[in-house]
Order: C-alpha cells, then sequence, then structure tokens
C-alpha cells in the first residue's frame, strides 16, 4: 500500500506565504487609495497640456493679458495661431519641421532596434573570446553624458562631410541609444528557456534562423517597449538637434522650431502655444496607442515561472 509523501513544513509555508504576499499586493493596488492616487496624478498631467490646447486657439492679445482659465468666462476662439505657425500668414511653417522630425525619428528607432537586436542574440547565445568583457564595456558606456561625445562626433561628421544632414542626427541618436538597447535585449533573451534554443538546433537550425524564426517572435514585446521610448526621446530631443542639424531649416526638427519661436520671438506666446501643442499630438498619440505593448514590454522577462 502506497502512501502519499506530503510536502515539506518548510516549502508548503514558503508557497503559502507568496500566495498571501501576492493577495495583500493585489489588495494594496485596488485599494481606494491607490485609485485616487492614479486619478490625482492623471490630472496633474491633463491639466497642463489642456491650458496649452486652450491657449493655442485664443486670440494673441487674450493670450498676453489673461491666463487660460479664463477662457471658461470669455469663450474667444480664433484659428490665427495656427494659420501662422503653418506658415499660411508669414508665419513659420511648422509644418516642414514636422516632417523632418519624422524622418529623423523613424531610422533613428530602426536603427538601434536592428543593430541591438542581433548585438544581444550574439551576447546571450554565441560563446566568442572576451564576450563577458565587451559586454561588460557596452554596459559601462551607459554612464557616459552624452555632452561628453558631442564634440568629438561633429568632428567626426565634419571630416566625413555629413554636417547638416540627416544622418549626424541618425547616427547620433543610434550610438546613444545602442548601449542601453543592447542590455535590455540582452537581459530579455536570457529569459527565454534554453530548450527552445537546443530545440531549435536539434531540428537543424542555425543561428540566423533561431534567431529570425525563434527570437523575433518572443522579442516583439521588448522590441515594442523600447522601440516607443526611443521614439520619444529623439522626437522631444533638442540638444542633439542644436549640436548636429548644421544651424538650418533644412533638417530641423520641430524641438528647435520651437526653440526659435520662444528666442527670436521674444512674446510670440501665441505662436509658441500652437507650435507646442502641434509638436505633442504625435509623441502623445504614440503613446495612447501603444501603451499596451509598453508595459508589456517593460514586464516582460520580469517574472520567472
Amino acid at each position: 500500500m502506497t502512501t502519499a509523501v506530503p510536502l515539506p513544513t518548510a516549502t508548503a509555508e514558503a508557497a503559502a506565504a507568496k500566495v498571501k504576499a501576492a493577495e495583500v499586493a493585489k489588495k494594496k493596488l485596488s485599494s481606494p487609495w491607490a485609485s485616487f492616487a492614479v486619478i490625482v496624478i492623471a490630472l496633474l498631467w491633463t491639466i497642463p497640456t489642456f491650458g496649452l490646447l486652450v491657449s493655442s486657439f485664443r486670440p494673441e492679445r487674450q493670450i498676453k493679458t489673461t491666463g487660460w482659465w479664463t477662457f471658461f468666462s470669455d469663450p474667444t476662439l480664433t484659428l490665427d495661431n495656427y494659420r501662422s505657425v503653418f506658415g499660411a500668414e508669414g508665419g513659420v511653417n511648422m509644418a516642414d519641421f514636422f516632417v523632418n522630425s519624422l524622418v529623423i525619428c523613424i531610422p533613428a528607432v530602426l536603427i538601434p532596434l536592428s543593430l541591438a537586436a542581433l548585438a544581444a542574440y550574439a551576447f546571450a547565445w554565441i560563446d566568442f573570446p572576451a564576450k563577458n568583457v565587451l559586454f561588460l564595456v557596452i554596459f559601462a558606456l551607459q554612464i557616459v553624458p552624452i555632452q561628453v561625445t558631442l564634440l568629438p562626433l561633429l568632428k567626426l561628421f565634419v571630416s566625413w562631410d555629413l554636417s547638416g544632414t540627416f544622418w549626424t542626427l541618425w547616427l547620433a541618436h543610434s550610438t546613444f541609444a545602442l548601449p542601453l538597447a543592447i542590455y535590455l535585449l540582452h537581459n530579455f533573451m536570457r529569459e527565454i528557456p534554453s530548450g527552445l534554443i537546443e530545440a531549435a538546433r536539434v531540428d537543424g537550425a542555425g543561428h540566423v534562423s533561431i534567431f529570425f524564426h525563434v527570437m523575433l517572435p518572443l522579442l516583439t514585446p521588448a522590441l515594442a517597449a523600447f522601440g516607443i521610448f526611443q521614439f520619444l526621446w529623439v522626437w522631444n530631443d533638442l540638444l542633439v538637434a542644436l549640436v548636429f542639424a548644421g544651424g538650418g531649416n533644412e533638417v530641423a526638427p520641430t524641438t528647435l522650431a520651437l526653440a526659435n519661436l520662444s528666442g527670436t520671438r521674444g512674446t510670440a506666446w501665441h505662436l509658441l502655444s500652437a507650435g507646442a501643442f502641434v509638436s505633442i499630438i504625435v509623441p502623445v498619440t504614440v503613446f495612447l496607442l501603444l501603451q499596451r505593448y509598453f508595459v508589456r514590454g517593460l514586464l516582460a522577462g520580469s517574472v520567472k515561472g
């Protein structure tokens, strides 16, 4: 006659403690105070954005003399600010800078993602000499301030005759993004069970087939998360654009146009508010539409099953 072997007391207690801790954490996250805190944070983020939207439609005189909240007592609206911003009345023609930002952002996201995914796979699943040392060097590059690299990169781009072109911005943003991208994707790949890799090798797949048919489908949340983060970073960047755009409007993004609005016009707040709202439409839309992929990518690989 066989008898069931009970679980060790320590193991049973540990399992019960984990379940209880998970229940307590879930209750804390769903408590009324947590919901209240989320609502307050959402309001603190939304109110300034709503104020900017209202200001962008108010007449110039009202913007300079009263606060945006007076709109509720005197709801006067006009499209003159947007006409000036888009060049209909001799303005700055923000549309050109808007297109430049898109041209800068898309390659500046795809280039580091492609290179980082390949490099992360090599560091995670391929053995080669000095792999750990090289990975440590890449990890350490994350602490190098961007300001330290601006002058050497600028001299290099000038020697290559690339100054004032989109290539300088693409290469600069890609270079700054690669260390963090490689580190994050490497950590994600290391969480993937090695049994999947071994099974693919038994079926005769090489590294190229494993990367494209096994790794990439599993990497989608991590790639999407870093892609969104990189897109927002590049779209809102001003420092790199000031240094590498060459001072002209041919390759200048929206952030540089806004800096010129506030710097050269001084008190043209009516144009600055309209231009600022135009510049935030794309990043806000991208984040709202893809936020679930962003959260999945941040949480992917954080819990082992």
